[in-house]
């Protein structure tokens, strides 16, 4: 018993040892995986480069002027657009920002208000919108891909044995295969993966405020964001016309609840909000300081959170989205 009881005694102040910031960071989020597949089976080839076709096809739009990619850009605004809000294919404004779809099929669902559980079934949506891509209907949206030999050819190839595979389920299962690549790793990654030298001194002090402050409640998991839904404004409310989740469900309590954005790329896709209201990054950080924070930061920390974020951002995989 006695040899036992040194033994533990000997322990003791290794158990007692306080986690390094590294290690807390490991424990709240976790590195970018290679792909976002989760339990779906990994798309053949022909399915992806399909995908990447269909992301990029304007024929899928009432006049032919826009794609997926025209308010997602993956080459030049790491999946966003830089506009408060997109124009549609034939008139008018959307409502709400366009969000990178940059590690979109990590998130808990898609859209603001959380309206489609994933990628594939949200690659719809924007094709029948009036003010975004115009479609009249998904039959027309088969319609034009069936009378496309090169796309007849495509299906079959990416749906192999189907007797017709030219369909707008297909379709939409083809560009959630592309976007589930779509993966961006950063200097937070290699952090993450115990490379202590990938972020510099201000970085990590942005990121042991990040932690302190509890933002990484709400921007968690390896997208840092995505994975929630909650009421905007969680200590001082924010005024907004946009009543959020509500609009779906219809329900008291989902007033002014909106998805948590990811902070992946935060840098690079300026505005900031559902309305893109927020021109700047650190106007952000203020705002999000006092209204869910509860907490007035100083300028150094606003300047050392930003810091942080700029860690998050990571390298567009060019070839995987370049254009056909």
């Amino acid at each position: 018993m006695r040899p036992l009881i040194f033994v533990c005694l000997l322990l003791l102040p290794a158990l007692c040892e306080p986690l390094s910031l590294l290690q807390r960071a490991q424990r709240m989020f976790k590195p970018l995986p290679t792909r976002m597949d989760g339990n779906l089976p990994v798309p053949a080839p022909a399915q992806i480069d399909l995908g990447r076709r269909l992301f990029y096809e304007k024929q899928l739009s009432q006049n032919n002027t826009m794609s997926c990619n025209s308010c997602h850009d993956l080459r030049y605004g790491f999946g966003a657009d830089g506009r408060p809000v997109s124009p549609g294919a034939v008139s008018g404004r959307g409502t709400r920002n366009a969000p990178s779809v940059y590690h979109a099929a990590l998130h808990v669902s898609q859209f603001w208000d959380g309206r489609s559980p994933d990628v594939e079934d949200q690659a719809r949506f924007p094709m029948l919108e009036k003010v975004e891509m115009g479609m009249p209907s998904l039959d027309e949206v088969e319609s034009r891909l069936r009378s496309n030999p090169d796309y007849v050819r495509r299906f079959a190839e990416a749906y192999p044995g189907q007797t017709q595979p030219v369909t707008w389920k297909n379709a939409m299962k083809a560009i959630g295969a592309f976007e589930r690549g779509l993966v961006t790793p950063a200097a937070f990654d290699r952090y993450l993966q115990g490379d202590e030298t990938a972020l510099d001194s201000s970085q990590l002090r942005g990121l042991e405020h990040f932690m302190r402050l509890g933002c990484a409640e709400c921007h968690e998991g390896a997208a840092l964001g995505g994975g929630q839904l909650r009421k905007l404004g969680s200590k001082q409310a924010f005024a907004s016309e946009d009543r959020g989740r509500f609009q779906v469900t219809h329900s008291s309590a989902d007033d002014g609840v909106f998805k948590v954005p990811s902070l992946r790329n935060v840098c690079e896709t300026a505005p900031y909000y559902h309305n893109g209201r927020v021109q700047k990054l650190e106007e952000a950080v203020v705002l999000m300081g006092r209204h869910e924070c509860g907490q007035q930061l100083t300028p150094q920390q606003v300047n050392e959170l930003c810091d942080f974020l700029t860690s998050l951002t990571g390298q567009i995989p060019k070839e995987y989205v370049s254009a056909p």
